[in-house]
């Protein structure tokens, strides 16, 4: 081998050498650039979850916004300032028995159980009228939102019919359908339709079960909730007659039983006159 090839040689060796190293080092830049780059990405994306999931927690909830409505779709079969006098009977009925009532709550399923056939006859005969306020302390209370969803519901069996929103209601509390009041069940959709399905008015019902779905009346039981919370009333289940509360004789309890509640309406039918 020849010096001057030698030297050449070498001379190109080292240029490989400088180039290779250049392009690794360019390679290194690069790669840096990138990881920066993603990492700022990744740190933007991060605070741009933060900041939506901020937003969203300072959003108003579906109920919230139904509670502020200013506009409410009441159901058929109502009167009042958003529809939110609910009477069931004849209007020949001199006496109005007013009934308060949370979906959830189970001394109301077992008022229901007990008492709700007899009121219902009476109804039925004409004694008096029965009007329905429906609270939702109970979802207050836990955090749920069956009573809230029940009471739309409600809402909606009453645009069918008023004999349809009697007989929803009972079967709401019903030994069959009635959870436990730490079961939600009330806050599904599907089972308030499961329920429904034993209300022959309602089975089947598209425009019924459009409005469950759709929560058309949610607005309006959230106005009938606030109605209740303006009340006297402290718990449920209460009834009134005339502005006085009706209890079980000797008590200041509501009559649980067909008799406590028979002897108790009928003194307050024969009091006084209707208001």
């Amino acid at each position: 081998m020849s010096a001057r090839n030698s030297k050449t040689n070498k001379t190109a060796a080292r240029e490989r050498i400088r180039l290779e190293r250049e392009q690794q080092a360019k390679k290194e830049r690069t790669r840096r650039r990138l990881i920066v780059a993603g990492s700022t990405v990744a740190v933007l994306a991060l605070a741009a979850g933060i900041g939506y999931g901020v937003m969203q927690a300072n959003e108003p909830d579906a109920w919230e916004s139904a509670k502020d409505a200013k506009t409410v779709t009441a159901p058929k079969n109502t009167s009042g300032e958003n529809g939110t006098t609910v009477v069931i009977g004849k209007p020949a009925a001199k006496k109005t028995l007013e009934v308060y009532e949370d979906s959830r709550c189970p001394a109301c399923a077992s008022f229901e159980q007990a008492v709700g056939e007899t009121m219902k006859q009476d109804v039925a005969a004409g004694k008096y009228k029965v009007q329905y306020v429906g609270a939702t302390f109970i979802d207050n209370a836990t955090r749920g939102e069956g009573s809230k969803n029940a009471l739309s519901a409600l809402g909606a069996a009453l645009d069918v019919s008023p004999e349809a929103f009697s007989d929803y209601k009972a079967a709401l509390y019903s030994k069959q359908f009635f959870p436990t009041e730490s079961k939600d069940d009330f806050a599904k959709d599907s089972y308030l339709l499961k329920v429904a399905d034993s209300v022959p008015a309602l089975k089947d019902n598209a425009a019924f079960e459009k409005n469950v779905k759709d929560g058309t009346f949610d607005a309006w039981a959230m106005k009938m909730s606030a109605k209740f919370d303006k009340s006297d009333i402290k718990g449920t289940p209460s009834l009134k007659m005339d502005g006085k509360k009706i209890n079980a004789e000797g008590s200041e309890n509501t009559p649980m039983t067909v008799a406590e509640y028979r002897a108790a309406v009928d003194k307050a039918l024969s009091a006084g006159t209707a208001s």
